[in-house]
């Protein structure tokens, strides 16, 4: 990999401004959603969900990545880019189908119902699926058992450019007891040579491409109500790749990589006030400059899956496309790392050639260059404001509510924050103080101190989680950056959710119809935000 890419050379910068109209949403991922069965789906589980979004005048839903998870259960570290979280099928579907038995769903019902237990989930889905997609085949692989629109096979041949290799890489890791494909025999960390191996492997094949058309089956009726709802979809798209997922191991090429699988140089970010030492995050780094035209194409079908589910996608870690933190992977010590120039202009204009009226959002939290705020301000793209982190500095902080730019989404935190009653516990006693003065209030609810400014802020579109509507603690934030276990595990409750539904929803449609983000005359507008 080059250590620099060439600077601009007639590149027409694209707009990708889209922001017409005021809004609001709810930030809550799939798994969190209540059911029976130890996570939340994309089918009867989201139904309710639905209902307070609508209910509340919220006509934005924003989700984590749904690729199926690996080591550490985080939604940004998947097995494939393109694929979706076998856990996020609704079971009951497939007892209706008579295709599984109640009784071999009661396992799952014993599980918690306020947080997610992975160990237990790995034990029981992927043993149920396959033994779905058994029963399937043994009855004539009969489509009409489900009303998907699509076939097995149209399924399958129309998403073949991802989903073969990733049904042989998901069979093979199996047959490898779950090990890295960088760590499998020499002859299987290729697709190409692991191909000859598919005959051996062939029924755990077929049961993985099973349980992706139903996941996406179900998907589909999923975003149809939504459409019905008038809920905009917003997704999310992780700049990095997995190390060990099907998409290095089946596009190799494009990636900094030894000969032997194993990373040249990997991600991360570089010593910082948040920590001396560095992150290292292990992603392996695109080729920018050798390879940069199967990188681009690589993004595109990424960009294109994402846009086929979403209304609008967020771009984490927006920083990377202007300059990003290459670590050699043999030190794995983050302080060793050094600033490379990302693709720049040159990428969002090709994706603006291929994806010219879709909406997209740039996290641009943290640090960044100048380089990254140039592109960003450039592109106009549509940036990241979290109220929390306003708190505790002078007044020209730039996510207080009179300095936040309205082609911002305005967040009171985000997944990877402290709730917002959390947040404030914790606080120091002058961050208190100042938001005590900032509001007019004694604090005793600060959660809806800074959802009332998010919803009257200034940006068209506020995104509020749904832990702080609900005023919870600490311990049910969903992520905490740099802990290594216990996250991405907390659900909402049937009870709370209920309680939201009938206590919160009225009171927070009444202060989004306040603040401009909803009409109460009826429109379903997909993919635009409400007038």
């Amino acid at each position: 990999m080059k250590t620099q890419t060439p600077p601009r050379r007639n590149v027409k910068i694209p707009d990708f401004s889209w922001h017409d109209s005021r809004a609001a949403g709810v930030f809550l991922h799939i798994s969190a959603l209540p059911s029976e069965y130890g996570i939340g789906n994309v089918g009867r589980a989201a139904d309710k969900f639905f209902d307070f979004l609508e209910q509340a005048g919220m006509t934005w839903w924003q989700i984590c990545p749904l690729g199926p998870t690996g080591y550490g259960d985080s939604p940004y570290q998947s097995f494939s880019t393109f694929a979706g979280n076998p856990y996020f099928i609704d079971l009951e579907e497939l007892a209706e189908a008579g295709l599984l038995e109640r009784r071999e769903l009661e396992p799952l019902k014993t599980l918690p119902r306020e947080r997610c237990d992975f160990g237990a989930l790995y034990c029981n889905i992927p043993a149920l699926l396959r033994e779905a997609a058994e029963r399937w085949r043994k009855i004539g692989a009969d489509s009409s058992v489900f009303d998907f629109g699509q076939t097995f096979d149209e399924f399958r041949k129309t998403n073949a450019h991802w989903l073969d290799s990733y049904a042989l890489f998901t069979a093979l890791k199996r047959k490898n007891g779950g090990k890295p494909w960088y760590e499998w025999r020499k002859d299987l960390r290729n697709f190409e040579t692991a191909i000859d191996m598919s005959a051996e492997v062939a029924d755990e094949i077929f049961a993985t491409e099973f349980s992706q058309w139903v996941f996406f089956g179900q998907y589909a009726k999923f975003r149809a109500k939504a459409q019905t709802r008038g809920i905009n979809i917003f997704g999310d798209i992780p700049i990095f790749v997995a190390h060990d997922s099907a998409d290095v191991w089946a596009n190799r090429g494009i990636f900094d990589l030894y000969a032997d699988g194993t990373t040249r140089t990997a991600a991360g970010v570089g010593p910082d006030y948040f920590s001396a030492e560095g992150q290292y995050w292990g992603n392996p780094l695109y080729d920018w400059d050798g390879k940069k035209a199967e990188v681009f194409e690589f993004w595109r079908k990424r960009v294109a899956a994402a846009v086929s589910m979403y209304d609008a996608i967020r771009f984490d870690h927006f920083r990377g496309f202007a300059d990003y933190w290459a670590i050699p992977s043999k030190t794995k010590d983050a302080r060793k790392g050094s600033w490379k120039l990302g693709p720049d202009v040159e990428f969002f204009a090709y994706l603006k050639k291929h994806f010219p009226d879709n909406k997209f959002v740039a996290e641009d939290l943290g640090l960044l260059s100048e380089r990254a705020m140039k592109l960003r301000d450039e592109i106009k793209i549509p940036a990241m404001a979290v109220m929390q982190f306003a708190f505790g500095s002078d007044a020209s902080n730039p996510y207080f509510p009179h300095n936040v730019k309205r082609e911002c989404v305005y967040y009171t935190g985000t997944h990877d924050n402290d709730t917002a009653c959390g947040w404030y516990a914790s606080a120091t006693e002058a961050a208190k103080d100042q938001l005590r003065r900032y509001f007019r209030s004694s604090g005793d609810v600060p959660n809806w101190d800074m959802i009332h400014a998010v919803l009257l802020g200034v940006p068209r579109l506020a995104v509020i989680p749904m832990q702080d509507i609900l005023g919870l603690p600490s311990n049910c934030r969903f992520n905490t950056p740099g802990k290594s276990d216990g996250n991405w595990q907390w659900r909402i409750t049937a009870e709370q959710l209920e309680t939201a539904r009938v206590q919160n929803a009225p009171y927070l449609k009444s202060i989004a119809e306040l603040g401009g983000r909803f009409s109460l005359k009826k429109e379903t507008t997909i993919g635009k935000l409400e007038k």
